[in-house]
């Protein structure tokens, strides 16, 4: 939603929703809810449910009901205004992801080692297959593309990256940068404008690293987690389901509440003017 959501309305947004929604989920899958220990025994080492599918429902959500941008479809929006910021801030999530993933052992031994080296397979992998989906797609490969690539993978592998053993990790990375290629590629299509394409890396790439889980985990690699198999897909499917449900629909409750007593999108007048400006009385590159 970023450009269409007035500021009042976006810290009133997030507090409830961090409250509401991320907190229950967090709870039912790590906490000894029904979703973990408590009951379905689905798994998810980092937070390809709890943090990447949940937030991108709640993406899904907030694009469709606050509605795309004014210019959509007619005007050039969305592309970056600074490639090389785009490089640095992908850098800095990679770099950044082997701390919330190898830290989630919660000790600094063999399952941490493990999980920083699947979060590098993974984002790696699947930087080169987006490229290869960009060549194949488009005739050329994006810089742009390669850190869309590389985050889709750091998001997908995140789930997976205590659990699997190193080439599924690689299998893992390389079928997010595919499957997450297409899904960006296909949302003008289905008509919502995620102007960051969250849905299309963080949600599909949740569920997919959430999915794949269940059919790569190894307990060779992590005796507390659980052993491949039909079962344990079927467990983590309940977990992504439930995820992508509860967060879509209570997302869509909070955004109604939200704008109903303070208001959410932006005027026509303040969203031509740039939020920075309107809102904020600053901008951040001035050409005076």
């Amino acid at each position: 939603f970023a450009e269409r959501m007035r500021f009042g309305g976006y810290l009133a947004f997030i507090g409830l929703w961090s409250l509401l929604v991320y907190a229950p989920i967090a709870h039912w899958e790590w906490g000894g809810g029904f979703l973990g220990t408590g009951g379905v025994h689905a798994i998810d080492f980092a937070g390809g449910a709890v943090v990447h599918a949940n937030a991108g429902a709640a993406a899904l959500a907030a694009a469709i009901y606050l509605g795309k941008r004014r210019g959509h479809g007619t005007e050039v929006l969305g592309h970056p205004h600074n490639v090389p910021f785009v490089v640095l801030g992908a850098g800095i999530l990679w770099f950044g992801w082997f701390g919330f993933n190898a830290g989630s052992a919660f000790t600094s031994g063999a399952l941490a080692s493990s999980a920083l080296v699947n979060t590098q397979l993974g984002a790696a992998a699947a930087t080169l297959t987006w490229l290869v989906a960009e060549r194949v797609r488009n005739g050329r490969v994006t810089t742009v593309g390669a850190a869309t690539g590389a985050v889709a993978g750091l998001a997908t592998i995140t789930p997976a990256s205590g659990y699997v053993a190193p080439m599924s990790a690689l299998a893992i990375g390389a079928a997010a940068g595919i499957l997450c290629f297409v899904a960006v590629g296909v949302k003008d299509r289905l008509g919502y404008d995620d102007s960051l394409d969250v849905v299309g890396v963080h949600m599909v790439g949740g569920i997919l690293g959430v999915i794949l889980t269940g059919a790569f985990a190894s307990l060779a690699i992590n005796p507390a987690g659980a052993a491949a198999s039909l079962t344990q897909v079927g467990r983590q499917v309940v977990l992504a389901g439930v995820t992508v449900g509860y967060s879509f629909v209570v997302t869509l409750v909070i955004l109604k509440v939200v704008d109903v007593v303070m208001g959410l999108r932006l005027s026509g007048e303040h969203e031509d003017a740039g939020m920075d400006a309107s809102l904020h009385g600053e901008v951040a590159y001035r050409t005076d």
